[in-house]
């Protein structure tokens, strides 16, 4: 397989030092905080905070100011897609130790990449929550190989591949793209990657094709409900933190598109995961009345097709 982003999770060279110096008994590291070293008023900050929104607009003015005086390793980088509600999943506690539910099928959204990175989100559905199980990138590998990857975690983490019993269809899903059905990516016979991946064993569904900032607006709606599992520190999160709009930096602006950058690869599966995950049909069992002793239950009958109430 190819070789895997190492350098993904950084956040920035003062982050990793800090790491290091943490873990090393030969140094010592301490973060300070300008509440914690008094050495600005309250009103101080306040009209610091209010230059930097003034200069560069709410959210990357808050960011500028979490970094210089709050020390915050976290704050959005400018012109971060989704800023505010990654500090908010940091803020709030979201990235923690979530295991995912036995019995409920545990998806894939996947950014297929040719020359590019291919990414691959795992993720499961836990109630109003949705649940990041893992998330895997890599460049130059091919559709088998991330096949067999799948296959591996589904074993080590108990991620089985569900199969609805009523229509004995799976009900575990593998989204992608709409470029997905595609004809040729690395196969013989010109086939499509949708074709491939079911020779493969995956069942890969189309998601929504909806255009790149109703997509980006799907994130940020699916960002409040997200719960992390640690192992997406490795990629995915800071990804999803370091995800941009690119910078003129002739015009001093913001172009319209994103920073095609190793960020952007985990993000796009994100944003199909975001289009796909309310397509997931949710089975509510009823519950049965207690019965008495010696009573039987009846199902009642099913609803008429034409809307009339059948009199019985």
């Amino acid at each position: 397989m190819g070789a895997v982003h190492q350098h993904a999770a950084r956040r920035n060279h003062c982050k990793d030092m800090f790491d290091m110096a943490s873990r090393s008994p030969k140094w010592f590291a301490e973060i300070s905080t300008i509440h914690d070293t008094g050495a600005l008023s309250q009103e101080q900050l306040d009209e610091s905070l209010a230059e930097y929104i003034s200069l560069y607009g709410e959210d990357e003015g808050r960011a500028f100011f979490e970094q210089e005086y709050l020390c915050s390793f976290n704050a959005a980088i400018l012109g971060a897609y989704y800023a505010r509600e990654m500090l908010a999943v940091r803020s709030e506690g979201r990235i923690a130790e979530v295991e995912a539910l036995p019995g409920v099928p545990v998806n894939t959204a996947w950014d297929i990449g040719v020359r590019d990175d291919t990414s691959i989100w795992w993720w499961q559905i836990q109630g109003t929550q949705v649940v990041l199980l893992d998330c895997h990138s890599e460049n130059h590998g091919h559709l088998e190989s991330f096949a067999e990857l799948d296959y591996q975690k589904r074993q080590e983490h108990g991620w089985l591949r569900l199969k609805d019993a009523r229509s004995g269809e799976w009900s575990t899903i593998d989204w992608v793209p709409h470029d997905a059905s595609v004809r040729e990516w690395g196969t013989t016979g010109g086939r499509s990657r949708l074709e491939t991946m079911q020779l493969l064993g995956l069942n890969p569904r189309l998601c929504p094709n909806l255009r790149k900032l109703d997509g980006i607006n799907a994130v940020r709606r699916t960002l409040p409900r997200a719960v992390f599992h640690p192992r997406c520190e490795d990629y995915g999160i800071p990804a999803l933190e370091q995800y941009a709009r690119d910078w003129d930096d002739d015009k001093k602006v913001f172009r319209n598109d994103d920073n095609h950058n190793w960020a952007s690869h985990a993000s796009d599966a994100f944003r199909y995961l975001a289009l796909a995950w309310q397509q997931i049909p949710v089975t509510v069992d009823k519950p049965k009345p207690q019965l008495q002793p010696g009573q039987v239950y009846l199902p009642g009958p099913p609803p008429p097709r034409s809307g009339r109430r059948i009199a019985i």
